[in-house]
């Protein structure tokens, strides 16, 4: 097989490199991954005496690569037999996915468990691993089982700046590269520079409007279709996230995001299938520039878990009333805690006039507020207490919110308004947390009494 005419120039280089370690800073969805999976097997057809082992965010995507992998082994002739999903050890309860070779030798494709990589030697290929939920532990489990021989390659886009996928790129760039990693970077603009888009337009059916596009008009397109610059720079352009000035962290918020394998109930139509758990909600109201989220969680345990969230954009009030009072409707429902700030006003009085103020309390957006909001939301994130769906534009509003010191000495919460909202989802959150944790309060009783009696 003439890979020189079957794969782009820096994937040539990625598959010709035989160093022991080595690193792949990247754009995402430029063909690593399926390149990667000829790699493994053309080792094992050139009878490699271990095991490959292959580290994926999540059991679909490593499912996906061991399909790379069995259409490459039919590609090169070599005989292999897919052995479905296989367990490895009742210990780590791991399962991959495997494909075993004439030889013996096989091909173990798994999800992101660093335990299920203990013990094994062989070939480690970590795949996303900025992506993992502890990719410092994975590396640590990981790396001895080079030992008795085989390879070390970690391919993944950034995710923030204290993740420690940039923390090796940084030790091999600026520290000498203790670790003697051979180092590749490919970003969005090296792969379109070396061929990539004439390559997807031969896969893309006839009518899709990318097969008109130049390189610089898909670029646009692609700089266009992400949440916000910074998820642009970071997943495009190999530019970590900045976690100094971030209220929350990328791997803060990666720790609690729902993998592709769980479901959550996603959807207003099917929220009444909710089990019986006590659940909470939160309203962030917006109308013309800004998006009105509801955000549902399910309390189970000591862990909050997101069950629903919509937004709803230029949306009338009488419809989005409607939609609300769905919500307040579910009899599993304990608290609502909505934005009553400016148009949020009438929407709260009205929704406690149907439904109580014990059931329903309104919030005004004051400095002070927001601070009592969103620490406990950070607070949640950082013990791993609340689960959120993996969503580029709620990450993308979860990163937006900076705390800003004031001239008074005070905490401003700000975040720039984007094509997507103004951090709407964040607040949201925020206030579907405090529904589901703080109390009615007398102060709050008296306040929205005084509100009502004088109008």
């Amino acid at each position: 097989m003439k890979t020189q005419n079957f794969f782009l120039p820096y994937q040539q280089r990625w598959i010709e490199d035989r160093s022991r370690l080595k690193l792949m800073e990247k754009s995402r969805q430029i063909g690593l991954s399926w390149c990667s999976a000829y790699a493994c097997v053309r080792r094992q057809a050139e009878g490699a005496k271990l095991d490959t082992w292959i580290s994926s965010r999540d059991e679909t995507q490593a499912r996906l690569f061991l399909e790379d992998c069995s259409a490459f082994a039919g590609v090169l002739n070599v005989a292999a037999q897919d052995l479905g999903l296989q367990i490895l050890d009742g210990k780590s309860r791991g399962s991959a996915f495997t494909l075993e070779f004439a030889s013996g030798r096989r091909i173990h494709s798994m999800s992101s468990n660093p335990d299920a990589q203990a013990g094994k030697r062989g070939t480690r290929v970590l795949d996303e691993f900025a992506l993992h939920p502890d990719p410092r532990r994975l590396y640590s489990v990981a790396y001895p089982g080079i030992t008795w021989g085989g390879h070390l390659e970690i391919i993944s886009t950034h995710r923030g700046a204290n993740n420690y996928f940039n923390e090796l790129v940084r030790e091999i760039r600026e520290k000498g590269n203790p670790k003697n990693f051979s180092l590749h970077r490919v970003t969005l603009q090296d792969a379109l520079e070396q061929g990539f888009l004439q390559k997807l337009k031969r896969k893309l059916p006839a009518d899709d409007p990318r097969c008109d596009m130049d390189e610089a008009a898909y670029y646009d397109f692609i700089r266009a279709s992400c949440a916000d610059e910074e998820s642009f720079q970071q997943e495009y352009c190999c530019v970590p996230a900045d976690d100094v000035s971030a209220f929350l962290g990328w791997d803060m918020i990666a720790a609690c995001e729902y993998d592709e394998t769980e479901i959550w109930e996603g959807s207003l139509c099917n929220a009444k299938s909710l089990s019986g758990n006590p659940l909470y909600l939160g309203v962030d109201v917006g109308r013309d520039h800004d998006l009105t989220v509801f955000w549902l969680v399910e309390l189970a345990g000591d862990v909050i878990r997101t069950r629903l969230v919509e937004c709803l954009e230029g949306v009338p009030f009488s419809q989005q009333e409607t939609v609300l009072y769905q919500l307040l409707s579910l009899p599993n429902l304990r608290r609502a805690c909505i934005d009553q700030s400016g148009l949020g006003r009438q929407f709260a009085e009205r929704a406690i006039e149907r439904f109580g103020r014990y059931r329903v309390e309104g919030i005004t957006f004051t400095a002070p507020i927001k601070e009592e909001l969103a620490y406990p939301l950070r607070a949640a994130f950082e013990d791993h207490k609340v689960r959120i769906p993996a969503d580029k534009y709620i990450r993308a509003d979860l990163r937006a919110i900076r705390r800003e010191p004031t001239a008074a000495g005070h905490v401003r919460f700000s975040a720039d308004r984007g094509p997507n909202g103004h951090a709407d989802r964040f607040w949201a959150l925020a206030l579907a947390l405090h529904a589901a944790k703080a109390p009615l309060t007398t102060y709050h009783y008296e306040t929205m009494e005084l509100n009502r009696r004088t109008k």
